[in-house]
């Protein structure tokens, strides 16, 4: 046995685990965490610029492979209730990461002490799992249960709270006798399966809706394999985008009410038997529960059993891992399809390839001040099947789901459910850390952009290169597009006369100058034929600098992106594609 400082054994415990990085901010009461990260070493540590912003870098950590687990570090008081945004973002969308916040000395919790709040009661409607550690001796131990819950059954984020005497009290602790606890995770039977997959069989027009869950539990080739198998087409949700490449045959498109395709949508109501694997029907993608489910079955694979009948009741509920499902799917399908029970495909295929190849919007406007479809068209020009794209929300992230393309899992990382403006900015820096040789492209509107800003300098300190494009309409342009409806337009715009850019003509803040004042390089662009010169110099610029290079595009004031209030009823503000060189770079051309 060894006698340490409690502290000293989580951060042991946290290398046995898997955790090689952490994002933090270091502060009074957290600092004997850091004297053990130090005196221990094996735990690399990026220095944010606020609380907030080292949340959602473990995000983009642990989003970027399957396996990881991002670490956020702060102090006592505000840098727990900072990281609450993070810790929803991520409980949202299932994803682990571990917070860490230094407390108050036990005996001056209730004394209302500097900086000494119940940061546990404040997080756990966010969290899997929250705890204060009272006593040195568990230390270790809550630490070891944060592994096993974050982990197990339906992923998501844990917050540990360490008041600063419990760090310092010596324990005795033997590394070598630990071990992270087995996983439990549920598991879907051949009886479910064949239920299931009989489902589809009697079907004439099956579809496979694709979700997160697939990518969280790394099944998106298992996912491909029994679409291949079945021949039954693939529908992914925002979160589930790549687990099959959009130029797959069997990819017919994105369903919802504003990141969608056109050909989705029309597939989805064409479709009389659904299979969800690994998704949770999001309101964005089903619109209303009558007309999405009318006049089709539905099945239903979630690892979370409180999941199933949230939304609606399907038709057959699976409780069980993606991965593990889909195994039992596809062993049972090799079965069937070898003893000829499986029905073919191909006129139903037939079908929807006929529609992604021709419902498309229209990309290739001419217009000056550039209208944002085409620089959707030029970066699918510009950037390869390799880029992994990070987004947030906001008119920029839904056009760039309905005209740029994915193909691989993990290569879309964006924060679906909470959708907190400047989650962009660290969480792409958290997605360059977890795989530095990865092509990272980030796409933010002005606003999102301006939310956390300041993050750039760590990109630009820890040499984390990535592109980000700005498109800049200045202008909240999802609030004031919403606001349509209530015949306003208030509070929404941010242009303003720059005094110290007069260059910009009245669209307000200098993105170049504050990002090059915070250490990185950015270009900027007022026409269409600049875009694809500008990103290409962009590519040369992060190898030649290893800091982020910001593309910052003028766009018109105003453009209603597609959306509606129905997947039957998407307004489409803008001209659609009625020939090839309307839209280019479409997955599937026209003619």
């Amino acid at each position: 046995m060894s006698k340490m400082r409690a502290i000293e054994a989580a951060v042991l415990v946290m290398r046995r685990e898997g955790v090689d990085t952490a994002f933090g901010i270091p502060g009074a009461a957290i600092n004997p965490l850091y004297s053990a990260l130090n005196k221990v070493g094996g735990i690399d540590h990026v220095l944010a610029r606020h609380v907030e912003g080292a949340s959602h870098m473990a995000e983009g950590y642990t989003r970027t492979k399957a396996g990881n687990i991002g670490v956020c570090i702060g102090t006592s008081g505000p840098a727990g209730t900072d990281m609450v945004t993070g810790l929803y973002s991520a409980s949202a969308d299932s994803i682990p990461i571990l917070c860490i916040t230094g407390q108050a000395p036990r005996a001056r919790m209730h004394k209302e002490d500097f900086q000494a709040v119940d940061i546990t009661s404040i997080v756990k409607p966010v969290t899997k799992w929250a705890t204060t550690v009272l006593e040195p001796g568990q230390v270790p131990y809550a630490f070891q249960k944060a592994f096993y819950e974050m982990r197990s059954g339906r992923p998501g984020p844990v917050l540990i709270d360490l008041p600063f005497d419990v760090q310092m009290a010596e324990i005795e602790f033997d590394i070598e006798a630990y071990q992270p606890l087995p996983l439990a995770k549920p598991l879907a039977t051949r009886v479910q399966v064949e239920k299931a997959l009989a489902m589809l069989d009697q079907a004439e027009r099956p579809l496979l809706v694709s979700g997160g869950g697939v990518i969280n539990a790394d099944a998106s080739e298992l996912l491909v394999e029994f679409a291949e198998l079945t021949g039954i087409p693939v529908i992914p949700t925002l979160m589930g985008w790549g687990t099959i490449a959009d130029d797959h045959p069997l990819m017919v498109g994105m369903v919802g009410l504003q990141t969608s395709h056109r050909y989705g949508n029309a597939t989805m109501l064409k479709s009389d038997v659904v299979l969800g694997i690994g998704n949770r029907w999001a309101n964005r993608h089903t619109g209303s529960v009558e007309v999405y489910t009318e006049g089709r079955k539905f099945i239903h694979v979630d690892i979370e059993p409180t999941q199933i009948g949230r939304v609606f009741t399907p038709d057959l509920g699976i409780v069980s891992d993606a991965g593990a499902a889909l195994t039992m799917f596809i062993e049972v399908a090799r079965e069937w399809k070898a003893a000829g029970k499986l029905k073919d495909r191909g006129a139903w295929l037939n079908d929807c390839q006929q529609r992604k190849a021709t419902l498309h919007r229209k990309t290739h406007f001419d217009n000056v001040p550039v209208k944002p479809q085409r620089v959707y068209e030029e970066m699918n020009q510009v950037f390869g099947k390799d880029t992994c794209y990070v987004s947030t929300i906001g008119l920029s992230q839904i056009a760039g789901a309905q005209f740029l393309h994915v193909y691989k899992p993990r290569h879309w990382i964006n924060c679906g459910q909470a959708g907190p403006l400047g989650w962009t900015i660290p969480a792409a820096l958290g997605v360059v850390k977890a795989d530095p040789s990865r092509k990272v492209v980030a796409l933010s509107g002005d606003y999102d952009f301006q939310f956390m800003i300041e993050e750039l300098a760590v990109g630009a300190q820890f040499k984390l290169p990535y592109i980000h494009v700005v498109v800049n309409n200045s202008y909240l342009g999802l609030i004031r597009q919403a606001q349509r409806g209530f015949e306003m337009d208030y509070c929404v715009q941010l242009s303003f006369d720059n005094l110290n850019a007069p260059e910009l003509n009245g669209y307000g803040v200098d993105h170049v100058a504050v990002a090059e004042g915070l250490g990185c390089k950015a270009l900027r662009v007022f026409e269409p034929g600049q875009i694809q010169p500008a990103l290409r110099r962009a590519q040369e610029m992060i190898e030649e600098f290893k800091v982020p290079v910001i593309v910052e595009i003028i766009l018109e004031r105003v453009t209603n992106i597609s959306m509606g209030t129905e997947i039957n009823a998407v307004n489409e503000f803008e001209d659609l594609a009625l020939v090839g060189n309307d839209a280019p770079t479409a997955i599937s051309l026209l003619d």
